[in-house]
């Protein structure tokens, strides 16, 4: 698989499909492990990454077998609260903080985030230009002058080259075995456990579905999010009616206070007694 340019993570699942099945099924007899994943009580989706797993072992090995069809079940994306959000980069202390910050305000997937490097942070325009994963078109994503000052820092201290990795060599699992152990401690000090429900990926989400709110235009959040479908990106709509509706509000007398309100992500709301006011999502 990995010569076949199989990425680590699903190199990773399909050890450990392959391990499982072997436990209940013999993996030489394949109608065996039909029947068996079957009769389990789990997704449809889940089932089908079953499959695959277990063609890649059939490949292999040249078994001959006649792989079912399961398709996965579609279901909404779940939205996790701001401020929970907010709670968790706060406990994660500030090593483990910027990450998720990073992952909160430019919405890069983990593994995107993981293998930065210094070269792909642009400081003079608060900019990051990711490697995109999944085959997804380049992108370039803002990130915010408090976030810019944090990476400042840090390449500062730890004297890092424009050819390094901006946050060392830790993996992508790594982050989130990190992100899991914080997340559910902080869970357990606040006796809540919708803490424990809320997924690394969760801060992508969020960053997906605040652009959406803020730009209005789907086709460029899904530039953003490195997305190669416009449905993919589309599948976070319902999403807005449950946004969180708290605005910075502020107002312009002329054109240039009112266009640097725009350039800094303010949307026209109404004009009142000759003073037009915008507002923001905070």
């Amino acid at each position: 698989m990995k010569a076949d340019n199989k990425s680590d993570c699903t190199i990773k699942f399909t050890r450990k499909a392959l391990i499982y099945l072997s436990k209940h099924a013999p993996l030489t007899q394949p109608e065996a492990i039909k029947a068996y994943i079957a009769t389990m009580k789990t997704s449809d989706s889940h089932k089908k990454n079953l499959c695959t797993s277990y063609n890649q072992y059939c490949k292999f090995y040249r078994i001959e077998w006649n792989k079912p069809k399961y398709e996965q079940e579609a279901k909404n994306i779940a939205l996790a609260p701001k401020e929970k959000l907010l709670m968790i980069i706060a406990e994660a202390g500030k090593q483990l903080g910027i990450r998720l910050q990073m992952s909160m305000e430019t919405g890069l997937r983990p593994v995107e985030l993981c293998r930065l490097k210094v070269k792909d942070i642009d400081l003079n325009h608060k900019t990051v230009n990711p490697t995109t994963a999944k085959g997804g078109n380049p992108r370039t994503i803002p990130f915010s002058a408090e976030l810019m000052a944090k990476l400042e820092e840090r390449m500062r201290t730890k004297n890092l080259n424009p050819n390094d990795n901006l946050f060392g060599y830790m993996t992508s699992d790594q982050y989130g075995c990190a992100y899991r152990k914080v997340r559910d401690r902080l869970g357990k000090k606040l006796n809540d456990p919708t803490i424990k429900t809320i997924r690394l990926y969760d801060f992508r989400h969020y960053f997906c579905t605040k652009k959406l709110y803020d730009l209005n235009n789907p086709y460029t959040v899904m530039v953003l999010m490195g997305h190669k479908k416009l449905q993919t990106t589309q599948r976070y709509m319902h999403l807005l009616n449950y946004a969180d509706e708290e605005y910075t509000v502020a107002g312009a007398t002329t054109a240039t206070e009112a266009t640097k309100l725009i350039e800094a992500g303010f949307q026209y709301a109404t004009t009142i007694e000759g003073v037009q006011l915008f507002r923001k999502r905070k």
